[in-house]
């Protein structure tokens, strides 16, 4: 399909080390003179740690921009020093949680709010896992809890895990797992 959007140009409006603001100015789809402000994030991973007692690691931590604590898989951006995304996961795992794994399985892809971001997250499951040391962020106070599977599930439809990426990533691993967390044949 051709693209109905003709862009102007594009400008820098704001940075900081997670994300770039840029506006675009464009002529819409109607012909019509317009803007379309894009918020640039780098690509990120969501991780679903699963250890051999068929249980989820979740992190907590209080989210900022929601002014409440939520439980969430451990999910992050990729960074420039990362050479792939399967290395972002790995690092964001071990980062939040001190955890390592010796199975990594890719199993989705997400694209976050597609009509105002470039995020972009690959999901992860994965089991083989080895506590190690954490090291979180200086702007992290993340605690783990490990809760069984189907129970992780059953916080996303009573909404006690909301984050976009988790989500997915859980419903995509059960999925995989053969919809009950047992690691019968795949479903993707």
């Amino acid at each position: 399909m051709r693209n109905p959007w003709k862009t102007l140009s594009s400008r820098l409006i704001y940075q900081n080390p997670w994300f770039r603001v840029i506006e675009d100015q464009v002529i819409r789809p109607d012909g019509k003179p317009g803007i379309y402000g894009i918020v640039d994030l780098a690509p990120s991973v969501g991780v679903l740690a699963l250890n051999e007692r068929n249980e989820v690691a979740l992190v907590g931590q209080w989210r900022y921009t929601r002014q409440r604590y939520c439980w969430e898989l451990p999910v992050g951006a990729s960074k420039s020093s990362d050479p792939g995304m399967l290395h972002a996961a790995q690092r964001e795992l071990r980062e939040e949680t001190g955890l390592e794994a010796s199975e990594w399985i890719e199993i989705g892809v997400l694209d976050s709010i597609v009509g105002a971001t470039t995020e972009r997250a690959t999901l992860f499951l994965a089991r083989g896992l080895v506590q190690r040391d954490d090291a979180q962020d200086a702007e992290e106070q993340i605690s783990v809890r490990w809760v069984p599977l189907h129970e992780a599930l059953s916080m996303v439809d009573r909404h006690e895990i909301t984050e976009c990426i988790s989500v997915v990533t859980l419903l995509r691993g059960a999925a995989w797992l053969g919809g009950n967390g047992s690691p019968s044949s795949p479903r993707i």
